[in-house]
């Protein structure tokens, strides 16, 4: 592998991450956020959670945002850590439909007319729509629609451009040896930690293995580890939105790690205990792009089905580690909270500045009758009182104010 693979390679990545984030925004403007709002509103069961958890994060193809989100509606007080452990749990599993998706850049058909069916063929009708979409259509839906298109087409270019550049690893004895290193489960794991965390996706990740899968030289035994690792990895830009959050924002930020964690530390007692016993003979076994998602959905589906029945247990451990503190506060009344967090979620920012506002005219309306009474009666204490609440009001003026403009830096639907 020369200097120009390598420039081929990074290339490859980061128009593939570039067409995720692209098809990722589209799907979540063409769905109108009202997935968004769902969740900001969601007071039902466990299992809903689980189900919306896993749905937004297909849409939006980020367990990592989605958790995020989570973080920030316990941080603001919508939600409690118990309702938000069944979302976190479903994001876990709903990011590996993106692996199935990635499938379709390996997709042969063959030749002769089959070839209308291939991933060159898929590729270049998706761009075309897209780019139709894009420049000929006055209607924002179809503009983000179009949006989706070209990020697939994207995305898949970017597959092909990593699949071409790995191409010649098959035959390098250095690469081979590296990967045979990978094989070892602390290794892999940590060397999965390590890379997620630098890419700040799973999805990627996962991705970028299903690329060195196509060189037929990732077997089973290096594949799972990564895995096990990636989805520790993922954890880090969670924690990092946990920063200067409440004590619930912090435990609900580490749920997502410790969910990720417990689910490892089982699946390789479980399954490499078994192997010393049983010698699986698929172990040696050469991945492919379709097993090597496959593994992505059917290691997350067990550690999701698996911890789900213990809501309450990964609430204490939460708790465990992150003790509870005083939160301060300057005000004398508190407000309702406007999440820095929802700015790139604008219809859950818009939520929230409609209960701020209610709030602002409920006390508002007290001030006001309150005033009155103290023309009857006036005492200096009825006074303080209201002028606490006028403060408070006009403090609301303030962040409602600063929010809203910064909303509005966003794309925001008609209505």
């Amino acid at each position: 592998m020369n200097i120009s693979n390598i420039f081929e390679l990074i290339t490859g990545i980061a128009m593939f991450l570039f067409g995720m984030i692209l098809m990722g925004e589209g799907l979540k403007q063409v769905a109108g956020n009202k997935l968004e709002v769902i969740l900001y509103k969601l007071t039902g069961t466990p299992l809903k959670g689980l189900l919306f958890g896993a749905g937004i994060t297909t849409v939006i193809q980020s367990s990592s945002a989605t958790s995020v989100m989570v973080v920030g509606f316990v941080n603001s007080g919508i939600m409690k850590i118990r309702q938000a452990i069944p979302i976190v749990l479903g994001a876990i599993f709903g990011t590996s439909i993106t692996g199935w998706i990635i499938c379709l850049s390996g997709i042969n058909a063959g030749s002769g007319w089959l070839m209308l069916f291939s991933t060159d063929t898929l590729t270049c009708i998706t761009a075309l729509v897209g780019i139709y979409f894009r420049m000929f259509s006055k209607e924002r839906f179809k503009n983000h629609l179009g949006n989706v298109f070209l990020g697939f087409t994207v995305l898949m270019f970017g597959m092909s451009i990593m699949s071409g550049a790995v191409t010649p690893l098959k035959n390098n004895e250095q690469f081979i040896s590296i990967l045979t290193e990978f094989s070892n489960p602390f290794v892999g794991i940590l060397v999965g930690i390590a890379f997620t965390s630098i890419l700040q996706s799973a999805s990627a990740a996962v991705g970028i293995l299903q690329a060195l899968a196509m060189t037929g030289t990732v077997q089973f035994d290096m594949a799972f580890p990564l895995i096990m690792g990636i989805a520790i990895g993922a954890a880090v830009p969670v924690l990092l939105s946990a920063v200067g959050a409440t004590t619930a924002g912090k435990r609900t930020a580490l749920a997502y790690l410790t969910s990720n964690a417990l689910g490892v530390i089982l699946s390789s007692t479980v399954f490499y205990g078994l192997n010393s016993f049983l010698n699986f003979s698929f172990i040696s076994k050469s991945m492919t792009m379709t097993t090597v998602a496959a593994l992505n959905s059917i290691y997350r589906f067990a550690v999701v089905a698996v911890l789900f029945p213990f809501n309450r247990q990964l609430e204490a451990i939460s708790n465990l580690l992150v003790r509870s503190g005083i939160e301060k506060s300057v005000d004398d009344l508190p407000l309702k909270p406007l999440e820095e967090r929802f700015i790139d979620h604008p219809s859950l920012a818009v939520e929230q500045c409609r209960d701020a506002i209610n709030d602002m005219a409920v006390k508002a309306k007290e001030s006001l009758f309150l005033s009155f009474g103290l023309i009857q009666s006036f005492s200096q204490e009825g006074y303080e009182h209201v002028q606490l609440i006028e403060n408070t009001v006009d403090r609301y003026e303030d962040r409602l104010g600063t929010y809203l403009l910064k909303i509005t830096s966003k794309e925001l639907t008609d209505k």
